[in-house]
C-alpha cells in the first residue's frame, strides 16, 4: 500500500542536488567531497544514499536507502538480475515515498546532496527518480540535477557524442535545473594530444561541425553512422542547452567554482543566509578570470 504523504510546503528554504551519471563517473567519491567542502564553508550538509547496491560509501549519512531495501535482497526473493533489481528498488521507493520524506524531515540540515544510483535509464526514460524529485519540489525542496560524466569521453569524437545525447536526454526527462560535469579533470593531461580541439569546445560545446569531421576522418570513408552523428549533432544544437563544467575533486578552487554554478541552478544563492553578504554574491558571478584560465588550472594542478 502506498504511504500517505503530506503535501504541505515546508516553511524553511531546502536545498539540494541529485548526482547522477553512469557508474564510473565519480559521484560517490564527489559527494564525499563536496560535503567536506561545503562543512569548511560552514554549510550543514547531509549526503543521502539512494543507490540500493552502494556498499562502499565514503561519506557518513544517516539516510540510507539499504535501510528500506537493497539490491542483493531483491535479487534473491525475486530471482532478478542487477538491473532489473534496482529498477524494482526505485519503484519501490517511489511507492514508500513517505519513508524518505519522513527521514528528511528529521535531519537537522537544510541542505541535501543525493547520491543516486548509477544505471542510466533511470533519468533517459523511467519515471521513478523523476516522481520522486518532482514531490519533493511541490513540497519546497529547491533541486538542481549535477550529472557527472568521465572528461577522458572528449578524447574520442564518437563518445563525446554520445555524452551530448545522454546529457541532454537526461536534462529534458528530469525536468530540473542542470549542471553537467566533466569530472577527473586532473587526468586529461593523459589524453591531451588525442583531443582534437582545445577543452572551451568541448565545454562550451562550440560549433559541432568540427566534431562531426573529426569523427568522419577518425573512422574513414567506411563510416556507416554519419547521417545518425549528424542527426544527434543537429538536434542538440537545436536545443542549445548543453554546456559542461570542469571538475578535478581534489582541488579546492575547482570545487569552488562548481558550488557557485550548482548555487546558482538550486537557487541557494538567492535564498540562504550564508549568500545574503556582498563578498559571496560576487565569488559566485563570472569573474574576471577567463574560462580559458579556469579550465587550465583545473587540468594542470601546477599553474598556479
Amino acid at each position: 500500500m502506498q504511504n500517505k504523504v503530506v503535501t504541505l510546503r515546508t516553511q524553511t528554504p531546502l536545498y539540494g542536488q541529485l548526482v547522477i551519471g553512469p557508474p564510473g563517473s565519480g559521484k560517490t567519491t564527489y559527494c564525499a567531497k563536496m560535503k567536506q567542502f561545503l562543512e569548511k564553508l560552514e554549510r550543514k550538509v547531509t549526503v543521502v544514499n539512494l543507490d540500493p547496491a552502494n556498499d562502499n560509501m565514503e561519506y557518513e549519512t544517516t539516510i540510507d536507502i539499504m535501510q528500506l531495501i537493497t539490491v542483493e535482497d531483491v535479487m534473491e526473493q525475486f530471482n532478478l538480475g542487477p538491473n532489473g533489481a534496482l529498477i524494482y528498488c526505485m519503484e519501490f521507493l517511489e511507492t514508500n515515498f513517505g519513508w524518505l520524506l519522513e527521514q528528511l524531515k528529521a535531519s537537522p540540515d537544510k541542505y541535501f546532496i543525493f547520491d543516486c544510483p548509477g544505471q542510466v535509464e533511470l533519468y533517459t526514460h523511467h519515471n521513478s527518480m523523476k516522481n520522486i524529485f518532482e514531490q519533493l519540489e511541490k513540497l519546497g525542496y529547491h533541486l538542481c540535477t549535477v550529472h557527472l560524466v568521465e572528461s577522458h569521453h572528449c578524447s574520442e569524437p564518437h563518445k563525446f557524442i554520445s555524452t551530448l545525447l545522454l546529457s541532454l536526454h537526461t536534462m529534458l526527462q528530469m525536468g530540473l535545473p542542470h549542471v553537467n560535469v566533466l569530472t577527473k579533470a586532473d587526468l586529461l593531461k593523459e589524453y591531451e594530444s588525442k583531443l582534437a580541439f582545445n577543452l572551451e569546445y568541448y565545454t562550451d560545446v562550440l560549433d559541432l561541425s568540427y566534431l562531426l569531421e573529426s569523427v568522419d576522418n577518425s573512422m574513414g570513408p567506411k563510416n556507416k553512422y554519419k547521417k545518425l552523428n549528424a542527426a544527434i549533432v543537429s538536434m542538440v544544437e537545436d536545443y542549445s542547452l548543453v554546456s559542461f563544467c570542469l571538475l578535478d575533486c581534489n582541488r579546492d578552487d575547482s570545487l569552488l567554482r562548481l558550488k557557485n554554478a550548482i548555487d546558482k541552478a538550486n537557487g541557494y544563492v538567492y535564498g540562504a543566509g550564508e549568500e545574503k553578504n556582498v563578498n559571496t554574491l560576487l565569488a559566485c558571478a563570472v569573474g574576471a578570470e577567463t574560462q580559458t584560465d579556469r579550465m587550465e588550472r583545473d587540468v594542470n594542478p601546477y599553474v598556479s
